[in-house]
């Protein structure tokens, strides 16, 4: 391992040799590599955390380059899923460390999996409800984690340690009503505030992994069009089911098939109800008579008349072209009928 790569860090009386070398054994889970998990993905790998394990279910778009700052114009053409493409380019700055990519939808089948060898989650997820399972799973495993998001220009990060700081139920205690919150494809998103705060969460990384007393215990909450900027401390709600009580109902959720609707764009995820295994080289041949098919080793792609998936080995699909659930579960049945 060359340290001299890391010399602009270990000059830092912060952090030194002996933090450098806590990073370099430390072990950091992204889930989503999006527009702020893009960020702090490539803000650890440089300052050498030694495992990074990215997370992410979706692949590339043209739409995505505006914010996503791995991805390339031809990562988008080969619709490369966001797991591989960000692990590729971030090899190519930092071979010395351990980059794993994982291209599956969090959920509470397999949470508790993902972060059980992890000093430290980090938040690129893009819905409430995804947040609130990592904030389950993290203080049923007694993880600490950073919850990052930015909408329109706007974009908050908080801390969360179990047993120092209140949890994410503490800070939202309802969640909104699915289809009434703003997303970024129906209010934007400046991509000035997803590297801001995920800036700010990936420095708030690296405090926490090597133990420093000025890990934030706060909230803190950027809005770089206004040029508002507030540090809000947040109180334990002492009956919080969570961090309180710790009542884990997300994780406890009986498995079975769901849809999601993926944010910015006509997209539904359909999601099989049990576990399987999908050879994609010989679903491609069943599929080659009726559309037109593309396929690697990561994800199959379909193209038929209006009918438009992406499929995944684990069975997961994503259906473009609808707004409806219930037609994306139609067009799920129909062509792969799992």
């Amino acid at each position: 391992m060359n340290l001299q790569r890391y010399s602009r860090q270990t000059v830092f009386d912060e952090i030194g040799e002996a933090g450098q070398e806590r990073l370099l054994r430390s072990r950091v889970a992204v889930i989503g590599v999006g527009a702020i998990g893009t960020v702090i993905a490539n803000n650890l790998c440089r300052a050498g955390v030694g495992f990074v394990r990215l997370i992410d279910r979706d692949y590339v778009e043209l739409g995505n380059l505006q914010r996503q700052v791995l991805y390339t114009e031809e990562d988008a053409r080969q619709r490369v899923p966001k797991a591989v493409a960000a692990c590729e380019h971030l090899r190519e700055v930092n071979s010395e460390i351990e980059l794993e990519p994982v291209i599956t939808d969090v959920n509470s089948s397999n949470i508790e999996a993902l972060i059980s060898d992890i000093d430290l989650v980090l938040d690129g997820s893009d819905n409430l409800e995804a947040r609130y399972l990592i904030n389950e799973a993290c203080f049923k495993e007694n993880r600490p984690w950073i919850y990052a998001g930015a909408i329109v220009g706007a974009g908050m990060t908080m801390n969360i340690i179990p047993g120092e700081t209140p949890c994410l139920r503490c800070l939202f205690s309802h969640s909104l009503p699915s289809g009434t919150g703003p997303t970024c494809s129906t209010a934007g998103v400046v991509n000035g505030i997803t590297g801001v705060i995920a800036s700010i969460a990936s420095t708030e990384a690296l405090k926490i992994l090597i133990g420093s007393s000025d890990v934030r215990k706060t909230l803190l909450a950027i809005d770089i069009w206004s040029n508002l900027f507030d540090e809000i401390t947040i109180e334990q709600n002492r009956d919080c089911p969570v961090c309180a009580h710790h009542e884990y109902k997300l994780l406890g959720r009986l498995s079975g098939s769901y849809t999601t609707s993926l944010c910015g764009r006509d997209s539904v995820q359909v999601v099989p109800g049990s576990k399987t295994t999908i050879d994609i080289e010989r679903f491609a041949q069943r599929l080659k008579g009726i559309g037109t098919v593309r396929y690697s080793r990561f994800m199959l792609q379909f193209s038929g008349g209006e009918v438009e998936f992406s499929l995944f080995p684990d069975g997961r699909a994503i259906i473009d072209k609808v707004k409806d659930e219930s037609a994306a579960r139609s067009i799920y049945s129909e062509y792969i009928g799992l």
